[in-house]
């Protein structure tokens, strides 16, 4: 399998990624529960060096996954080869001296300077590359909160800024303190709310660029989910709305039109999927923890799709489907829309 030779400009401001990159989360369980099904760091190391030998050098972490183990596995990972390497994370789900999460959104200067202490030794690094607030504290002006991530462009600790799951107006008014590099926020054939919202628009006019995790529609569109059986027990998909069973079985169906769409061009629907993202201008960030899927993901950043093949895609689930909200009450009131 050749190397992923393509690069893309992320936002305005000079840093320069893969067009698809690696969403890490997954890699390690959350407290007692795992976020996908059972951990593995052997093989999760594994796969971000196949990634790098790929082409696929950016790697997607936060504060929050663990709590602090994601961050402590990259570093692992990382290990001797630090600079082949674009890391992103995350901060502002707070998190308490005993490193517990308090399930509050701290935006607070002090806070944001205390994290990026925490995920540097976490890292074990003294430079990340991307650092995004992971969501907007409503009690904190947006202000302040950039102006505090300024400050650590300013002393070289941070390379570039970015935001979670915001709306276009925090976004300008955010713009208008420092420049930010890129948003990240849900983005799949399945969860198009930012494009609906205008988001992306407003991206598009001041020269950010936009970062689409769960890109896969947390798992649907990879195929391998058909009954909700399928996923383990302890999974935290099983809480959310997509995963119920309103929801489940007409998600299914689009799946299935998706895959006929997919044999005709005999590639598999995450392919599709992904590469029906990347054609949009927009970097995917599929998770995975297994070597074998990473070479899948990083090979669908190369497949061309024609505008008809779009059109296809596009008309089997058209802008404002509901395929169900992808998550529980209390984390969908943390959104910024």
């Amino acid at each position: 399998m050749n190397k992923n030779k393509n690069q893309v400009k992320l936002g305005s401001q000079g840093l320069i990624i893969p067009n698809i990159g690696l969403g890490c989360m997954g890699m390690t369980g959350f407290g007692d529960a795992d976020m996908y099904g059972k951990s593995d760091e052997k093989e999760a190391i594994a796969t971000i060096h196949r990634s790098l030998e790929l082409g696929g050098n950016f790697l997607d972490t936060a504060d929050l996954y663990g709590p602090f183990k994601n961050e402590q596995l990259i570093a692992k990972a990382i290990e001797g080869n630090r600079d082949e390497y674009s890391i992103a994370t995350k901060f502002g789900w707070e998190i308490d001296e005993k490193e517990q999460v308090t399930w509050k959104i701290n935006g607070k200067k002090d806070y944001v300077k205390k994290s990026v202490e925490r995920s540097l030794k976490n890292l074990k690094t003294d430079y990340i590359d991307l650092y995004y607030m992971h969501r907007l504290d409503k009690n904190t002006p947006i202000e302040e909160t950039v102006e505090a991530m300024s400050e650590l462009v300013k002393e070289g600790k941070v390379g570039y800024i970015g935001l979670s799951e915001v709306s276009s107006e925090t976004v300008k008014r955010a713009h208008a303190v420092h420049p930010i590099t890129a948003v990240q926020s849900e983005y799949s054939l399945f969860e198009r709310t930012v494009e609906e919202k205008g988001v992306i628009k407003t991206l598009n006019e001041l020269g950010i660029g936009f970062v689409a995790y769960s890109p896969l529609g947390r798992g649907f569109l990879s195929g391998q989910i058909r009954t909700i059986d399928d996923l383990p027990e302890n999974d935290f998909r099983r809480a959310i709305p997509r995963f119920q069973k309103q929801y489940f079985y007409k998600n299914i169906e689009l799946v299935e039109a998706v895959e006929e769409l997919a044999k005709e061009k005999n590639i598999t629907s995450s392919q599709l999927a992904l590469a029906w993202i990347i054609s949009k201008g927009i970097v995917p960030i599929p998770g995975t923890k297994r070597r074998k899927y990473i070479e899948q993901n990083i090979e669908a950043s190369k497949i061309v799709l024609s505008e008809s093949e779009l059109q296809k895609l596009e008309n089997i689930v058209p802008l404002g489907t509901d395929t169900g909200a992808p998550y529980d009450e209390f984390s969908m009131g943390l959104l910024d829309y």
